[in-house]
């Protein structure tokens, strides 16, 4: 008798646990527990790092024969904010008026029992020797720094032979209703931090003294005067945001030492994070004056042009919803911008208007609905490659 698995039902037990990054609160085991009663072979890794919180992680595989199409997530959640603004627990995973509530809901524990009971009717329907392999990669640390989750998940399944031929990740892609958009890319993320130096001084003597905040003014209006491109075909614009300036001087009367600021580029594929690095110091150089810029790059701008994934992807969302899914690479970065590495690499999820924030819900309906995406997404998939 084939396993059942309901989509709503485990994400409530999935919802219920506690996973603020970097805590699982038993999320995975919950989710192993019922990956193994399908015949998955679950891993289960914890990865660390210096000065990183542990990290708990998954790998479960369905299947030993290739292709093998691999499901990715993450069972972690941020912060739920202020308690008071909630009018639910949660982490009680409630459902009112036909919406699923509870930290999680929309990003992106759903989407994991979304899979889950995708490859069970999926089975049900064409018994363990379908052609192929199914497997889950879920980390706990996308929500955090990224360092002991999936980029060390995929370094792992590396090592141990396994190969992805294909992979969706779960993320809400969607604005505003099922099925408007499927994300084929993301664009990068290079965030700067610009520390001016000068002289201490008396505000009343400023030829004694060099003010570091006017030099960093000028070179920030430098660095977001001009436009970085007019964006290519499948991004929009790079942009330049100054997210903070910071000098911390307690007195009206004293030039400060030094000042600092930290700004965030998102750019698409017109740029690499060396190349804006050039482009960067190039400008502040010419500015003259003592300065440090310190670089951090989160992922780059990457793209899986249009084909066969996305192509898949998007018949099963016109098949379940009627809606034309766009091809998009807007928001912020994903756990995508790892695998893309290893295989072609989508997105596509539930709606995002609530991740993050207070009330974080999804309607039971959508939940059925992408359950019905993703199995049709499998088949799709494996009558074309199993």
């Amino acid at each position: 008798m084939a396993v059942q698995v309901n989509a709503l039902d485990l994400s409530r037990a999935l919802i219920q646990c506690s996973s603020v990054t970097p805590e699982d609160g038993g999320a995975q085991k919950v989710l192993q527990a019922a990956l193994e009663d399908l015949g998955f072979t679950c891993h289960s890794q914890i990865f660390s790092n210096n000065n990183t919180p542990d990290v708990s992680n998954l790998y479960a595989r369905l299947g030993s024969a290739a292709p093998n199409f691999c499901f990715a997530g993450h069972t972690d959640v941020v912060p739920v904010g202020d308690l008071e603004s909630w009018i639910v627990d949660p982490f009680g995973a409630e459902v009112k008026d036909g919406v699923l509530y509870g930290r999680g809901a929309s990003d992106m524990k759903t989407a994991i029992a979304c899979f889950t009971e995708a490859t069970a009717r999926f089975i049900g329907k064409h018994g363990p020797d379908f052609g192929g392999s199914i497997s889950l990669l879920i980390t706990g640390d996308e929500e955090g720094p990224a360092i002991n989750g999936t980029r060390k998940l995929l370094e792992w399944t590396k090592a141990q032979g396994e190969v992805l031929d294909a992979c969706l990740v779960g993320e809400p892609t969607n604005p505003t209703s099922l099925g408007e958009m499927i994300k084929i890319g993301r664009r990068g993320s290079l965030n700067g931090t610009l520390t001016v130096f000068g002289v201490q001084g008396h505000t009343a003597y400023p030829h004694l003294a060099d003010n570091p905040i006017h030099r960093l003014v000028k070179m920030l209006d430098v660095l977001t005067s001009e436009n970085l491109d007019d964006g290519s075909d499948h991004f929009q614009a790079s942009t330049l945001q100054v997210s903070t300036v910071d000098v911390g001087n307690p007195a009206t009367n004293v030039i400060p030492a030094k000042a600092t600021a930290v700004f965030n580029v998102r750019y698409n594929d017109h740029h690499t994070s060396a190349t804006l690095d050039k482009m960067l110091r190039e400008k502040l150089d010419a500015m003259g004056g003592d300065y440090e810029l310190d670089i951090y790059v989160s992922g780059e701008s990457f793209l899986t042009p249009p084909g066969p994934l996305s192509e898949i992807i998007s018949s099963a969302v016109q098949a379940v919803t009627g809606e034309v899914p766009e091809l998009s690479t807007t928001g912020g970065t994903s756990d995508a911008r790892f695998i893309k590495d290893y295989c072609p690499v989508a997105e596509f999820g539930l709606i995002g208007q609530t991740m993050h924030k207070s009330n974080e819900g999804v309607a039971v309906k959508d939940l059925e609905a992408l359950t019905d995406i993703y199995t049709d997404i499998l088949d799709r998939y494996f009558e074309k490659n199993g």
